[in-house]
């Protein structure tokens, strides 16, 4: 991966650059599911946290939980959890345009005062094609983009994830962009381009 495909992933429709990882310990939080799956998205998580050498914690002291993962059959769902619209603003004319758009997932980060991710809200709408795709896949491809501001465009065209077996694997040039995106000397937030080239000269080459 060069400093071009980099700046790629975090330039948006707009031609803007934005890159932003979390500024606090994550919180994870899972609703609709059951136990089992529960222990997936959660693992899926923690590794992929792990990989990132961030933390994770028991409690946000603002949000109580920071990183809430949603799983529901129709977008009308949301309109009726409790609170929810506390959390999300301007929820129901968000959920009109996901339902016009027939959409099966969608992310909301919200940001500090510096402009780090403080919480995010994942939702999937279990359609057809999301209830074929295995736990371990959905969770660890929801859990990379959640760790951090991506392009609204990235990963249309290709996967971050890659077959290994029976299985699926984070892509190891991803594996270490999200690596470097942590790296204690790197700012939490960048809006110039060139932030893509620092990324670039600390991944290490893959073998």
């Amino acid at each position: 991966m060069d400093a071009h495909a980099i700046e790629d992933l975090f330039t948006r429709k707009d031609g803007s650059y934005l890159f932003a990882r979390w500024g606090r310990p994550i919180v994870p939080v899972v609703f609709g599911v059951d136990d089992a799956t529960l222990s997936v998205v959660k693992g899926a998580l923690e590794a992929v946290v792990t990989l990132a050498q961030h933390k994770m914690a028991e409690t946000d002291p603002e949000l109580g939980a920071n990183l809430m993962v949603f799983f529901f059959r129709e977008w009308d769902e949301l309109r009726h959890l409790p609170n929810l619209d506390r959390l999300v603003p301007d929820l129901l004319p968000l959920v009109d345009r996901l339902e016009a758009a027939d959409a099966n997932q969608y992310r909301i980060f919200r940001f500090d005062e510096n402009g780090a991710i403080k919480a995010c809200f994942v939702f999937l709408r279990m359609d057809a094609h999301l209830s074929d795709v295995p736990a371990e896949t959905l969770a660890l491809s929801q859990a990379v983009q959640s760790i951090l501001l991506w392009s609204d465009r990235a990963f249309q065209d290709a996967s971050p994830l890659a077959r290994a077996g029976d299985g699926v694997v984070l892509r190891p040039e991803i594996g270490d962009l999200i690596r470097a995106g942590y790296d204690p000397v790197m700012p939490m937030v960048a809006h110039d381009p060139s932030h893509a080239l620092r990324l670039f000269a600390r991944i290490r080459p893959t073998q």
